[in-house]
């Protein structure tokens, strides 16, 4: 409902109300800003649309400047992009952001299964089947949204059993990134996410394999940045070819 309300804006003003269905309570940032990041993540919102203040303001039936305050929280997870006199987009990772996103992720989520696998309870381990389950069950129900949302979900739940804040907010903030990058360079999200690939990680975590899990997170992450299309295409005419050919 929200993408919808979003899209509809698009030939509607920033200080011209669209009409929108009666909000039955007074929201607060948080939970604004929640619903906006799921839609983003969900690939309900693409990246590069304009998140109007007023328009925003009108769905959500608060005013401008709590909606100021919610884009600047989301600017500072860099989930949104503020230009200045322009106004808010849903951020565009560059193809070099792209690279530098997984880079960075091959780095640091080795460390994440390693220190996991040394502090391993069985409450992890339910944890870690739980979501699994939450993903299996929206595969089953065919919810594309909750797949792409689950799917980095994941990664993001590897690092918060590890009990390490900093490492926490990085890998929150890589997944999120993740995600924007795969909405904007059309990945196949069955491409990108294999069913049976956070199965496969998560049995070797269990297992305590270090080498596989470490190997298996590794090979996941190629496969996500496999499956997009970050090499430019040469698309310049060889004018000489193509007029001498008769």
């Amino acid at each position: 409902m929200l993408d919808m309300q979003l899209k509809a804006s698009d030939n509607t003003t920033d200080d011209v109300p669209a009409r929108t269905p009666h909000k039955p309570r007074d929201l607060g940032p948080s939970e604004i800003a929640d619903k906006l990041y799921t839609a983003i993540l969900e690939h309900r919102i693409p990246p590069g649309t304009k998140l109007a203040e007023g328009r925003l303001a009108t769905i959500f039936s608060v005013n401008r400047a709590r909606i100021r305050e919610v884009l600047a929280r989301l600017a500072h997870d860099l989930v949104v992009e503020l230009v200045p006199h322009q106004g808010a987009y849903v951020a565009k990772p560059t193809v070099q952001d792209a690279r530098d996103v997984f880079e960075a992720r091959r780095l640091i989520e080795p460390f994440t299964v390693r220190k996991l696998i040394t502090t391993l309870t069985d409450r992890t381990k339910t944890q870690l089947q739980q979501h699994l389950a939450r993903e299996e069950e929206a595969r089953r129900r065919h919810d594309q949204p909750s797949i792409i949302r689950l799917s980095g979900e994941f990664h993001v739940l590897l690092a918060e059993l590890v009990e390490n804040s900093a490492l926490l907010r990085t890998t929150r903030e890589l997944s999120t990134q993740t995600c924007l990058i795969i909405s904007l360079y059309s990945a196949s999200t069955t491409l990108s996410c294999r069913a049976d690939e956070h199965a496969c990680i998560v049995h070797a975590i269990t297992e305590k394999d270090e080498k596989s899990a470490v190997e298996l997170i590794v090979r996941h992450l190629d496969h996500i940045q496999e499956s997009l299309a970050l090499d430019p295409v040469d698309t310049e005419v060889d004018l000489e070819a193509l007029f001498t050919q008769d």
